[in-house]
């Protein structure tokens, strides 16, 4: 299987709705993330989550300018859930337990698959959150053939 192609100057923007914007942006803060001031003002805040890809944290009014639909509400329906990788498995359990100081809440307990391990919260307006590590070895050969490789070098010559 060939790796699937990048798409050359994409950026990923996700926009999520905040109730109080100063205070997510310290919860998010706390957990590492930093902002751009360009795109950040008292209606919205850049987050810098990878290379190309950012989240834009709204204020409910900003947010209801661009959507089209009312509104959820995050703590009763889920619509997303946002994902973001780590570089170890012990990260993860760190950036969980700030999550869960800063005012989060955790929505399901650790999940370990071998090559991946994970821990999911809820940010302060509830929105599903999960971050987790995947051995690299299975990123770049994916899950499948990973488990494979890893059979062949548990099994006697």
């Amino acid at each position: 299987m060939t790796n699937p192609a990048a798409h050359p100057g994409r950026t990923l923007f996700v926009n999520i709705p905040v109730a109080d914007l100063e205070l997510s942006k310290a919860f998010f803060t706390k957990l590492g993330f930093s902002f751009n001031p360009m795109f950040t003002d008292e209606t919205a805040a850049c987050m810098l989550v990878g290379e190309h890809a950012f989240v834009m944290l709204l204020s409910r009014e900003k947010f209801a300018e661009f959507a089209k639909l009312p509104m959820a509400d995050p703590t009763t329906h889920t619509l997303a859930l946002y994902c973001f990788s780590v570089s170890s498995r012990d990260e993860v359990d760190a950036v969980s337990a700030t999550a869960l100081a800063a005012g989060g809440s955790e929505a399901d307990g650790a999940e370990d698959h071998g090559f991946m391990y994970a821990r999911s919260f809820f940010d302060l307006d509830g929105h599903g959150w999960q971050v987790m590590w995947m051995d690299p070895s299975a990123a770049e050969q994916g899950p499948e053939a990973f488990a494979a490789s890893t059979q062949d070098a548990d099994t006697p010559a």
